[in-house]
């Protein structure tokens, strides 16, 4: 994460971490001036998508897991919806364009800071263009993904779980975390 070498707000040398006053966690403060910076989980948005009972998966092009397949998924924008961010992230990983249909999972990766939230959508465009971050996308059938070589165990079973609930024809929504290694259905 980064952490800034000088006060963002008066530009002091003087920073440390410490217990501002009426909080409960340690925090980055500038000791000159008393400015809090921050440092707050990322949210990954991302969508599973599904065309002819077949689902999109992207090949990773850059690190980490380069060559790997994944949902399609990225970094939230300032200014956006958790809606748009999934929309605008598959649009560049695959060019497709989808309809949201309902959340799906929220996960949350504690070690690394990040909180996933996974979207149920519909294929409505297929360009067969995609951004520099994708070596290639594919609508797999069950039986074809390349289940060894998904790029991240959480992502794994999600798709699972969902796959098994589009057989059955009822979905849930998942709750989970990456420590537990587990998702929890709610009804």
């Amino acid at each position: 994460m980064f952490s800034p070498s000088f006060c963002p707000k008066c530009g002091g040398p003087d920073l440390g971490q410490q217990i501002p006053p009426g909080d409960t966690h340690e925090r980055l403060m500038c000791r000159g001036c008393g400015y809090i910076h921050y440092v707050n989980p990322k949210i990954i948005a991302g969508c599973i998508i599904e065309q002819d009972g077949k689902y999109l998966l992207c090949q990773r092009a850059i690190p980490p897991r380069p060559g790997t397949w994944t949902l399609p998924a990225g970094f939230m924008e300032s200014g956006e919806t958790t809606e748009e961010a999934a929309l605008r992230e598959v649009w560049e990983e695959s060019g497709v364009r989808a309809e949201i249909l309902s959340p799906y999972s929220i996960f949350s990766v504690p070690k690394i800071s990040e909180v996933y939230i996974i979207f149920r959508a519909l294929a409505l465009e297929i360009t067969g263009q995609f951004g520099p971050e994708t070596m290639d996308y594919k609508f797999f059938a069950p039986e074809d993904i390349p289940w060894d070589k998904i790029y991240y165990p959480a992502i794994r079973q999600i798709l699972e779980r969902y796959i098994e609930e589009r057989q059955a024809g009822v979905y849930g929504m998942y709750m989970g975390n990456d420590d537990s290694g587990k998702i929890h259905f709610m009804r």
